[in-house]
């Protein structure tokens, strides 16, 4: 897993067509994901009501409780 710091306006690519970018608009930062519209995008809270958190979700969340 990779874990990045990025400022509004920044932003990272996932191969060669996805590119994720944070922006600030009315005071909060927010995401911008640019990908295939074959690629499926979920808001995690939507994806946990029928299917448990990524692997890499639930070390994250373990952590912080220790």
């Amino acid at each position: 897993m990779l874990t990045l710091g990025r400022d509004s306006g920044q932003y990272v690519l996932i191969g060669d067509d996805i590119v994720v970018q944070v922006v600030k608009a009315d005071g909060q930062l927010r995401l911008v994901i640019d990908a295939p519209r074959n690629m499926p995008i979920v808001r995690g809270e939507n994806y946990e009501k029928t299917h448990e958190a990524p692997e890499c979700i639930r070390r994250l969340r373990a952590k912080a409780r220790s």
